[in-house]
């Protein structure tokens, strides 16, 4: 019975000590859930929680990357947070809980809306967005606070990939609030050869395409396609395309993930190269094929369903491609050593 009790007693700590583990994603799913019941699906106005574009999808995908990070890094995570009554424990506590304090202040005890207020007087174009690029930035500063506290300065490096996401999509979304449209010119000049490509493919699928330039006081310079079916001339569409539409945004998001992942490996270095040039290339024409979709769902579709695939379908071809690439690698890797040793 006695042995009954002690092994009991040595499961219960197991389990507890893989919850303790398991903290940094904990404290992110209560202020998810929150911000999930305040802003379900409406993308107009507030950020909505669907929109991948301008809104709050990738969190999912932070989640994802952090749980992907935490399994590989498990055996090395020590939890040095060792005496509950430390000071180190009482700032742990509280740093699990202010991701939810801070949604809960933003959003009900008007944070926000000073933030928003802050961003009108300083003229920003997308003022009513700036809130959403401040979370980005708070969760992304908390999630470092509780990775340090709980797993020390030199475990930071190991949740690199999923830290440096949340931290590149508030900076696209700050770019893209502050310069709107064509506005950033470096940028900007992606995207005569993507919607050039873009077109191409249209015109051998059947449609008809013209492309110009235009110049605005609010967007800059913007390039702008229209498409025509060739069978139905009245199915029409034309859309101004700036530089998150070309493939910069999937790009960055693309880079910043496969390096960080190539870093962790023990893959050679002109192989880690090869890998990237195949890898950004395929993002690219991932990009490519989504602006095709986007005339073709707005030729045939209403305008209510073109908004819903630009804003939340049509970015998860190339963040699909982006999750699904490193795990591709490791696949074809492992695979190749297998038939490698039975050739041997």
């Amino acid at each position: 019975m006695q042995r009954i009790i002690q092994k009991f007693k040595k499961n219960v700590k197991n389990i507890i000590a893989i919850l303790i583990k398991l903290l940094p994603l904990f404290a992110f799913i209560i202020p998810f859930i929150i911000l999930f019941s305040l802003y379900p699906k409406s993308f107009e106005g507030d950020p909505s929680w669907e929109g991948s574009w301008q809104g709050r999808f990738f969190y999912l995908f932070f989640l994802w990357l952090a749980s992907l990070e935490m399994i590989i890094s498990w055996e090395k995570l020590t939890n040095k947070v060792n005496r509950l009554k430390s000071k180190r424990a009482l700032a742990f506590i509280l740093a699990l809980l202010l991701p939810t304090i801070y949604v809960v202040v933003a959003n009900y005890y008007g944070l926000n809306t000073i933030i928003k207020s802050l961003a009108e007087q300083n003229n920003v174009f997308h003022a009513n967005l700036m809130p959403l690029i401040t979370e980005y930035m708070v969760f992304a500063t908390l999630f470092c606070l509780i990775l340090l506290l709980e797993y020390g300065i030199n475990r930071l490096a190991d949740f690199s990939i999923s830290v440096f996401f949340l931290g590149i999509i508030g900076l696209l979304y700050t770019i893209d609030d502050v310069y709107p449209g064509g506005r950033f010119t470096p940028l900007q000049m992606f995207v005569s050869p993507t919607a050039t490509l873009a077109a191409n493919v249209l015109n051998l699928m059947g449609y008809i395409t013209n492309s110009f330039q235009m110049t605005s006081s609010t967007l800059g310079q913007m390039f702008y396609l229209s498409v025509q079916d060739s069978t139905n001339p009245s199915k029409f569409a034309q859309f101004a395309i700036a530089w998150p539409c070309a493939g910069v945004e999937s790009l960055l998001i693309y880079t910043v993930t496969i390096l960080l992942f190539l870093k962790k490996t023990a893959i050679p270095l002109w192989q880690r190269i090869t890998y990237f040039a195949i890898g950004a290339t395929v993002t690219y024409f991932v990009n490519v094929l989504r602006i095709v979709s986007i005339y073709i769902v707005a030729i045939n579709s209403s305008a209510s369903e073109v908004t819903r695939f630009h804003n939340i379908y049509g970015p998860l071809y190339s963040i699909s491609w982006i999750m699904a690439y490193p795990l591709i690698i490791v696949g074809s890797r492992a695979l190749w050593g297998k038939i490698r040793n039975r050739k041997n």
